[in-house]
């Protein structure tokens, strides 16, 4: 009896210790069982649907603002530079800034999509054509800047490798050629990516046309998707391929931007550490800029909140909390960089930057970018989806100071001391930045109305009866799910 009584016992131990294995599930990228049809009604719906009046006030507002900035620019071509603030030394100014802001806000969309796509994070599908769009409309505003900040635009062409009649090549060694082959290729791959991933979702809104305008417009740029195996074969290895070159490309145009000034002998430009400074600043305020787009979305279309999760959105906070304390880092090594190097201008050009007539720049970017992120810790902040979205804007001001922080205020104090001058912007400098904010979300405005938002195909596939392996506690779920 005894021998019995303690075989029962060893073999009753490990049930009794076995953890429970429901604590270790991933949460549904898709809420409350949804099946595959209301997927594609809850996403169509928002194209399909009629036209709210919040949208057309929406847009008018925005595009009120891109035909100003649009005006300044005109007004600029035709009467110079002069216009702006610029001055000596300060030639690169808010154009610059700005120019930066937007590339680095572009880089985001395309890692979360692209790199997360590659590792089969797969709670980043709903909110990865949205970052998508995100980086094309943001690489548009800041292709504006290299084009007009060169004063005469109309030989901007000159940038371009291509044959002309005065014998004249491209300088090879100039950071604005580099900012041009960074900025076209960019926007060429980023756009393919994003057309790429809409094709399929694209034929589904032309197979659900009720009208022939609709039917013939969508037709075409689905490009004759018909959904057989050897489409989806061709088009799962195009995907890939394109999001590596994505990936790659996220890397290498950041570092060709930070290499302008990396690569001056500006006090305050000239370190190595700016490639990896703009690459996590970038995905910062390209994080902060998701949140920002879509909490509202999650809010205007109640049928968001069961594909836009509070679990992604607590991840993407996670994500800025990781960058923002990567950039904190980095601004602690900058200030240790200027001290370690002995050399009296570097020290000079950040004791001016903290303490001279823009300090109040660098004291802004600083208390927000190295106290705000940290916000994020706590998961009740997390969770409190207003307060986030505040928090997101408050990043994204944080990180334009930053810009403007180290391009402008570098540039004030230089090796002269006779050179020295200020900046202060003039109305056309605001105007024609506020322009570029209208034209991004004029563009994002059209995206949401005449474009699926998020990946229906893809989607899909994360519901449970769509998994051709799923586990047993997966079965109970089929039924209901392919409703």
């Amino acid at each position: 009896m005894s021998t019995s009584s303690n075989i029962t016992t060893t073999q009753e131990t490990p049930e009794m210790n076995a953890p429970d294995l429901h604590l270790l599930e991933r949460p549904p990228q898709v809420l409350n069982n949804r099946g595959p049809l209301w997927v594609t009604d809850a996403v169509c719906s928002i194209v399909e649907g009629k036209t709210p009046l919040w949208w057309y006030a929406a847009i008018a507002f925005t595009g009120t603002f891109a035909a100003i900035g649009g005006a300044c620019i005109l007004y600029m071509i035709c009467t110079g530079v002069g216009v702006w603030g610029s001055n000596s030394p300060c030639f690169w100014a808010w154009d610059i800034t700005n120019f930066i802001f937007w590339v680095s806000m572009a880089h985001a969309g395309s890692l979360i999509s692209a790199l997360l796509f590659l590792t089969r994070q797969k709670w980043s599908l709903s909110i990865s054509r949205a970052a998508e769009a995100m980086t094309v409309f943001a690489i548009v505003c800041a292709g504006v800047y290299p084009a007009i900040h060169i004063g005469r635009v109309w030989f901007v062409w000159f940038l371009f490798p291509v044959p002309n009649s005065y014998g004249m090549w491209p300088n090879f060694s100039s950071p604005l050629l580099w900012d041009v082959f960074a900025v076209t290729s960019y926007l060429t791959v980023s756009s393919l990516f994003w057309f790429a991933g809409m094709v399929p979702d694209l034929a589904v809104l032309r197979d659900r046309a009720t009208t022939k305008i609709r039917k013939f417009a969508y037709g075409i740029v689905s490009l004759g998707w018909l959904g057989t195996a050897r489409q989806w074969r061709h088009y799962e290895m195009m995907y890939v391929l394109l999001a590596g070159l994505t990936s790659v490309l996220v890397v290498t145009v950041t570092t060709i931007v930070a290499s302008d000034c990396a690569t001056s002998v500006v006090p305050g430009w000239h370190a190595t550490i700016f490639p990896f400074y703009f690459m996590v600043g970038a995905v910062y305020s390209g994080s902060a800029a998701i949140l920002t787009l879509l909490l509202p979305l999650r809010l205007i279309y109640p049928q968001l909140r069961d594909l836009i999760t509070s679990s992604q959105l607590d991840k993407v906070c996670k994500l800025l909390l990781l960058m923002g304390s990567c950039v904190g880092y980095v601004y602690v090594f900058e200030l240790f960089n200027a001290w370690y190097s002995a050399n009296p201008f570097e020290r000079g050009a950040f004791w001016e930057r903290f303490t001279g007539s823009s300090a109040w720049y660098a004291i802004t970017c600083l208390s927000i970018n190295l106290t705000v992120p940290q916000l994020f810790w706590f998961k009740a902040v997390r969770r409190c989806l207003p307060l986030v979205f505040v928090l997101a804007i408050l990043c994204n001001v944080g990180m334009w100071f930053e810009r403007f922080m180290i391009v402008t205020s570098t540039l004030t104090h230089d090796f002269l001391p006779s050179s020295w001058k200020d900046f202060h912007p003039t109305i056309v400098d605001i105007l024609t930045a506020t322009g570029t904010l209208g034209i991004f979300f004029t563009l994002f405005l059209l995206f949401i109305r005449f474009v699926p938002i998020m990946s229906m195909n893809e989607l899909k596939a994360t519901l449970p009866g769509a998994q051709p392996h799923g586990d047993a506690g997966h079965s109970n779920h089929s039924t209901e799910a392919m409703r």
